[in-house]
């Protein structure tokens, strides 16, 4: 039987804390997982699609429950057992009604945590300006605010951190200051520029949200957290420049743009979209700098911590240069994404379904030609009339979506759950299928997969499929509208994939007859 210690809040077994992680697809749970296995402790994620998880390195060493934390029967289940919870999700660009439904989550939450005898809840926050009235606050703020408050008032200890824009890479505070700065060398912003903030890298985020498991018992409250450093908005663009080692930008602020319209010039820039972006710009009108630094008391900084910004600008731009991502803001589901199943599904029925569907033969192996087959979308493109993609990213964009910018977590590696431009991963099968979920805004849900086989005489085939399910009269009219240009699209794009994988295979200096040799006499292909 564990015993805890009131004083450290540790249980007396060496096993660790027994971790709930809610959000754990998302940017800031995908990196605290990790970070909790490090220290000891034993994590079980809550997911609505538990298969996101499937690919991060770490889904081996964690539980996995399907849930929601919208569905108190789906949190009574995920709670047993747990010493600490995490919530890190909200219901944020779920639509106009998404404080309520953070509200009633938040008390559901908090009431599945009390019956299931939980000794903390952990919840990241936004730090909320001093002064300003709950009213005057942005509804993304105002809601962050109420959420925290549910917390601290339930029976359950809590541990509340504020924190207002994190450097990371990856994060889409980063990505916003990031773009905005390398794009536009004369830049004319909105009056919030002026704004003071309090910047905090993610890793001193991740540390605090560690630390915060083992406060004592008695700690229930809401800590700032924040850099050494407080900036003006203008005062970190021009810092990122010089950092990324860009000439210093020029910039001149105006007080017509809106937090409304600033979110479209944000959406029109960088890839963040107006949804996104438009809850960062709003928490900007107001100064957001910490009043405190007491969480130091429970969890200690060491040397150099937190980080600077300077240093933290530097940290994120060099996992960003090397590929070493681990999560991105748009790791999470995009609110309001189609979700149903894929119409092949035993589980799904009824309804038109259209498909367009190609297949070709391969002068390659099937390993050349999944390597193109992965490596597919962000800068490396989509291998078909590039304008047709961008124009129809750009038509995207203009009507609130999210469009082409997303690009890649990873240059090279794809896994479940990640955004790759305005598609999301939906499945993989490493080395033979891709499956892709459309997230641009549709009359309808498509899908869109890729396959590497072997044909029946044992050569490379690559076999491509687009399907649609239409929503109504104007989404059968939509792909009759389409369907005389995917000749040009999707044929053009199953060609120039074959030649590219053929074209990497020549310049390996491999014959593809010989790969396939190889594939078959690999141990895994040998009778048993």
């Amino acid at each position: 039987m564990e015993e805890l210690d009131v004083d450290t809040g540790r249980t007396s077994d060496t096993g660790g804390l027994r971790c709930l992680v809610t959000g754990a697809s998302g940017y800031i749970g995908g990196r605290l997982v990790p970070e909790l296995l490090e220290a000891g402790h034993r994590v079980r994620c809550l997911a609505r699609t538990p298969g996101k998880l499937r690919d991060h390195p770490w889904s081996g060493d964690v539980e996995v429950v399907k849930g929601d934390v919208t569905d108190a029967a789906s949190m009574t289940d995920a709670m047993r057992g747990i010493d600490v919870a995490y919530y890190l999700v909200h219901a944020l660009g779920s639509g106009s009604g998404f404080e309520e439904t953070d509200r009633r989550a938040a008390r559901d939450f908090a009431e599945a945590a009390h019956a299931a005898g939980v000794r903390r809840i952990v919840y990241l926050g936004g730090l909320t300006p001093r002064g300003v009235p709950q009213g005057s606050l942005s509804p993304h703020l105002r809601s962050r605010a109420e959420v925290g408050r549910i917390f601290i008032d339930a029976p359950v200890p809590a541990t509340v951190l504020r924190a207002a824009v994190v450097i990371g890479s990856g994060s889409a505070s980063f990505e916003m200051l990031r773009y905005l700065t390398e794009r536009l060398p004369v830049m004319i912003t909105p009056s919030w520029v002026h704004t003071r903030v309090q910047p905090i890298a993610v890793r001193d985020v991740l540390r605090y949200l560690v630390g915060s498991a083992a406060m004592p018992g008695h700690v229930d409250r809401a800590f700032d957290i924040g850099g050494p450093d407080v900036l003006t908005y203008r005062e970190m663009m021009r810092r990122y420049a010089a950092v990324a080692g860009l000439r210093q930008r020029l910039i001149v602020p105006v007080p017509v743009l809106t937090p409304r319209l600033s979110s479209h010039w944000v959406g029109l820039v960088t890839p963040v979209p107006a949804s996104i972006a438009r809850p960062l710009t709003e928490s900007l009108r107001h100064e957001v700098v910490c009043q405190e630094h007491e969480i130091a008391r429970y969890v200690p900084d060491p040397p150099g911590h937190p980080l600077p910004f300077d240093e933290a600008l530097a940290l994120a731009l060099r996992r960003v240069r090397q590929a070493q991502v681990a999560t991105r803001w748009s790791s999470a589901g995009l609110p309001g994404a189609p979700s149903d199943p894929l119409p092949t599904d035993p589980d799904w029925a009824g309804g038109s379904l259209y498909q367009d569907e190609r297949q070709l033969t391969v002068q390659a192996s099937r390993e050349a030609l999944w390597k193109v087959i992965e490596g597919i979308g962000g800068d490396n493109g989509w291998y078909s009339f590039p304008l047709a993609w961008a124009v129809r990213g750009w038509l995207d964009r203009f009507v609130g979506g999210v469009g082409l910018r997303r690009g890649r977590r990873d240059a090279e590696r794809l896994r479940v759950g990640d955004s790759l431009d305005f598609w999301r991963v939906e499945e993989i099968e490493a080395g033979r299928l891709l499956r892709l979920r459309a997230e641009m805004r549709l009359p309808g849900l498509a899908w869109l997969e890729m396959y590497a086989e072997h044909d029946d005489e044992g050569r490379t085939s690559y076999r491509q499929r687009a399907l649609f399910h239409p929503r109504g009269l104007f989404g059968h009219f939509y792909w009759w509208s389409v369907s005389p240009f995917h000749a040009v699209v999707f044929g053009g794009m199953a060609r120039n994939i074959t030649q590219a994988a053929a074209k990497g295979m020549s310049a390996r200096g491999k014959n593809p007859h010989d790969e396939r040799i190889r594939e078959s006499a690999s141990p895994g292909n040998k009778a048993g």
